[in-house]
This record gives structure tokens, sequence and C-alpha cells, in this order.
């Protein structure tokens, strides 16, 4: 187990525990965090905890070619009932993730101050969100730090407040990160309803191989 202090500073992520725990303490600065998703650590923690930093093994990942279309969904998409926008509201998204509950969950782990750190991110232009809208109300939504230049997003929460919504969020994002070549959406941890769509556990050094792999610069027109 390590201890982070005010240093920028993170150990190895293979030395994680075996429930994926790398360490305690530090902040929830933007530098630091940009550190850690850039790394293959993210953090995890609730209210009455200290910050804990994790690593685990395996990682769950969506490869956006393999998300998978139910015919429940195709037909929801096909239907064009809802509207789909990004960064239009990334705040609200954020605090319905923080207070919608799920089923089985009785409270949650995105503190105030876990959502003022990724509003900094958003404003900064490192973390996206997007919106699911019904008649001009959001009614679903996620959001998710965006490492453009190793072409990789790290999901963080959504939330649905009518049926489908989060998948059909979770869809656009899916096609949105194809468009852009993107290696996966991180997961972070295992999760049933995410395996339905597609998303698979692979082992910790796989996920840091891709994570790590050189990208070729985007070229731009002349």
């Amino acid at each position: 187990m390590h201890f982070v202090t005010d240093k920028l500073w993170f150990p190895n992520p293979k030395e994680a525990t075996e429930d994926g725990l790398l360490a305690i303490g530090g902040d929830l600065s933007v530098e630091r965090l940009l550190f850690a998703y850039h790394s293959g650590i993210f953090p995890w923690f609730e209210d009455d905890q200290p910050i804990l930093w994790w690593s685990p093994d395996p990682r769950m990942v969506l490869f956006p070619e393999n998300f998978k279309v139910s015919k429940s969904l195709r037909k929801t998409l096909n239907s064009e009932k809802f509207k789909i926008t990004f960064n239009q509201n990334f705040e609200e998204v954020i605090k319905n993730c923080a207070t919608v509950l799920r089923k089985g969950q009785a409270g949650t782990w995105i503190t105030a101050e876990m959502q003022n750190t990724y509003i900094a991110l958003h404003k900064a232009g490192h973390a996206i969100s997007v919106e699911v809208w019904k008649n001009d109300k959001l009614v679903g939504g996620l959001y998710g730090v965006d490492l453009s230049q190793k072409k990789v997003f790290c999901g963080e929460s959504m939330f649905s407040l009518v049926s489908d919504a989060s998948k059909v969020a979770f869809f656009y994002l899916s096609e949105y990160v194809k468009l852009k070549n993107y290696k996966f959406i991180d997961c972070q941890i295992y999760n049933a309803h995410l395996e339905s769509l597609g998303a698979e556990e692979i082992e910790r050094d796989t996920f840091l191989a891709i994570l790590n792999q050189e990208t070729a610069p985007e070229s731009s027109a002349d």
C-alpha cells in the first residue's frame, strides 16, 4: 500500500493490492487527476473515506466496434424519440449521476468535491458529457475523461430517468470514439449491464500496454 503526499507522483499501477487499491491520499487537483488517468489510475472513494486510487486487475473496457445493439435498443434508436447532445450541460449530467439512485445502491461516490473537480476538468477541455433529452428535458447522460492524445475515453458514470436513456448515451459515445479512432472506452471495473452492451474484462498488463501504445498524430488539412 502506498501513501501519496503533495508530490505529483503515483506508484507503478502494477503494485496495486489484489482488490485493485493502489494508493491513499494526495488531492483531486486537475493536474493530479490527468496524471492519474494517463497512468491508468482512477480515484474512487466515499465521503467518509480518504482519497483512494485504484488500478484493478482485470480491467473492464469497451472496444467501440464491439458495442452490442439489441433489437429493443435498435428500435429505440430508430424511433428518434431522444435528442442527443455533447457538452451542453455537463454540470447537470454529473449532478444527476450523483443523485439518481441505482438498484442496490444506497449512496454515491460522486462527492461534492469530486463533482467540482470534474467540472474543472470539463472547463479545461479534458472531460466531456453526453446528454439525452426527451421533450426538452434531460432524461439521461454520461460523463468521463477524454484522453485525446492517448485515444482513450475514461467513462466515469451515467444515469437514466427513463428506459434506455443511458444505453442511448453510451451508444452515441461509442460511435463518437469510433469515428475518432479511439482504442477503447475504459469502464474500470466489472459491470454486468456494461457487459451486456459489449464491454469485456482484460488483464491489467494488456490494458496498460494498449493505453501506452504510441498513436500517430492526426493529419491536418492543407
